[in-house]
């Protein structure tokens, strides 16, 4: 290997994508490209608000609110809390400062100026160093069949606190939208894939589902590797398994690999799920074993290294593997 800096591409949404791109921002050796899930996006209160790629912002920025995990930290809902005086529906909680890149964002769309673009520029500001992109400039929403009938993801989570089960899930948008040439352009120069430990069927899957990406992510010879966002058949945080098994999946890291399937060439597990490996292993995928909680800073720190020593040796740092 050469000492020029590994291109490292990450498919991310969610806390999840959030907390890996903070372990891998913190290490100087790479240059970071993250590929964000779009499919949450929606309008409030008249502005355009995409909470995926702002949790990441705010995430890399130190903005975030560690506590919610989403959001600003230390801020107000003064706003919000007219909007409910004044009888407007309020159960999407966005706080003042939020209120202001959804102000600057929308502005900018009205211009008619491409979301890559405005993401970019908002990124700047914030400081951010790894290159935050969108899959398409499109519109593409994730609807979420229940009882209730067709919600938007954002109804499905927050309104209604994930409590409906998930009979099916599409993507509003898709027979128009077209990947954007930083996405084709960052999944050809990379030197190593990784999914991040999201949500493979409402964070991930939008970001496949773009006309053009799945098909250019399996022609690129590079590594592609994939962190488990199941721990013993449970979710860190948000919906996976009750959404995987309200669709009849095996809910455990076997039935994450089996979702990605041979888009992958290795899936990272928990060590409490050591023993799925060998059937992991019958579906042609590679699968390595260490701790994936990311509870921490140095935590998120210590598994990025570990995911970029596997990509680069296809082994384990010694004493990683348990």
């Amino acid at each position: 290997m050469t000492n020029e800096p590994l291109n490292v591409l990450l498919l991310a949404g969610g806390v999840g994508g959030a907390k890996m791109a903070e372990g891998l921002q913190s290490n100087s050796n790479i240059m970071l490209t993250i590929l964000g899930n779009i499919g949450d996006d929606d309008s409030f209160h008249g502005l355009w608000v995409s909470p995926d790629i702002d949790t990441m912002i705010y995430t890399l920025s130190e903005e975030i609110n560690r506590k919610q995990g989403w959001g600003v930290r230390e801020d107000d809902y003064k706003a919000l809390s007219f909007l409910s005086k004044l009888g407007a529906d309020t159960w999407m909680s966005l706080g003042d400062k939020d209120f202001g890149l959804h102000i600057y964002r929308t502005e900018r769309l009205r211009r008619g100026d491409r979301a890559s673009d405005i993401t970019k520029d908002i990124a700047k500001a914030f400081g951010i160093e790894a290159r935050i992109i969108l899959p398409s400039d499109d519109i593409v929403q994730t609807k979420v069949l229940t009882d209730k009938g067709w919600l938007t993801f954002q109804e499905y989570f927050v309104k209604e606190r994930c409590d409906p089960e998930v009979k099916e899930i599409k993507f509003e948008g898709l027979e128009v939208a077209k990947p954007t040439y930083e996405a084709l352009d960052a999944i050809s120069t990379a030197d190593i894939i990784l999914i991040a430990p999201s949500n493979p069927f409402v964070s991930i899957s939008p970001i496949l589902k773009i006309p053009g990406i799945l098909e250019a992510l399996k022609e690129t010879s590079v590594k592609k590797l994939a962190v488990s966002p199941l721990i013993n058949g449970k979710a860190v945080k948000g919906p996976a398994e009750k959404i995987m098994t309200s669709l009849g999946m095996q809910a455990d890291a076997i039935g994450i690999a089996s979702f990605y399937g041979d888009l992958i060439d290795t899936i990272i597990i928990d060590n409490v799920d050591s023993e799925l490996s060998p059937k992991i292993r019958t579906l042609g995928i590679e699968v390595f074993c260490t701790d994936i909680l990311m509870s921490n800073s140095s935590e998120k720190k210590r598994l990025a290294e570990e995911i970029l020593f596997l990509a680069k040796n296809n082994n384990l740092p010694e004493g990683a593997k348990r």
